[in-house]
């Protein structure tokens, strides 16, 4: 199955977890990747992956601070100079911060979440959406989370951020429907990626494992998603499968939003 034949995928935090994965996957059916993340190291091992499973793949790395709106600017010319458009984009680069209640988050903590989960998202679709309204195409994937849909408790940063990609997702995909644009939004839950493993050393320093159990009793299927399990889902939003399918969040979470 090729269904990114000759597309041009950008996907940012690629340098791990559901951006790597999202990156592999889309390799297997044809796509040329643009990869963006903060860390250098992070994007040569995710080439290195990409290229074990699909050699001589065409791919595009660049080093940037998605909070930084020059940073942006510069992901999105590199990618539309190299390949000359930008057919997908996985709008993913994100950080959980660190857990407390809200009279002690602080406000530093706050804004350094908000900077990168939300001011991060609406600049990556502020630059690419001009690319991809000028082309008349294109398709957009938002990170969002579970944490986007409910009240998850110890992280007042977080899940505003994470509210705020979805109401981002809703607006703009009403926006722009109309000029052959979509736009939706993935809400993760308990994936055992390296940032969720941080967060189960938040819960238990000296067992997290034993923390990641106790945690994941609550969901129906009594186990952590896999990062190659969302990225199934991303391709299929990105791909022409998805046609009708705009201004959805879609939750990836083993039902556990739904379980009262």
């Amino acid at each position: 199955m090729n269904r990114f034949s000759d597309r041009v995928v950008l996907i940012t935090g690629g340098g791990s977890g559901l951006g790597r994965a999202a990156a592999v996957r889309l390799a297997t059916e044809g796509a040329k990747l643009a990869l963006v993340d903060i860390s250098e190291s992070g994007l040569a091992d995710s080439v290195s992956a990409i290229s074990e499973v699909v050699p001589n793949v065409d791919i595009l790395t660049v080093v940037a601070d998605v909070s930084q709106e020059e940073d942006v600017d510069r992901y999105v010319s590199e990618t539309v100079a190299r390949f000359g458009r930008i057919d997908g984009f996985f709008n993913n680069a994100g950080i959980e911060g660190k857990q407390n209640r809200t009279e002690n988050y602080t406000a530093a903590e706050f804004d350094k979440v908000l900077a990168i989960n939300l001011r991060g998202v609406f600049l990556g679709l502020e630059k690419v959406l001009k690319v991809m309204h000028e082309q008349g195409s294109g398709m957009v994937v938002n990170t969002a989370s579970v944490g986007g849909i409910r009240g998850i408790g110890n992280q007042s940063g977080y899940a505003a951020a994470k509210h705020g990609v979805v109401g981002l997702t809703r607006n703009s995909g009403v926006e722009y429907a109309e000029f052959g644009i979509r736009i939706n939004a993935i809400a993760p839950g308990a994936i055992w990626t390296p940032m969720v493993e941080n967060s189960m050393k938040q819960l238990d320093a000296e067992d997290p494992r034993g923390a990641a159990q106790q945690f994941i009793q609550g969901n129906p299927t009594k186990r952590f998603g896999e990062a190659p399990e969302i990225a199934a889902v991303v391709a299929f939003l990105l791909s022409d499968d998805a046609s009708y399918v705009n201004a959805t969040v879609l939750p990836i979470d083993g039902g556990q939003s739904y379980k009262y």
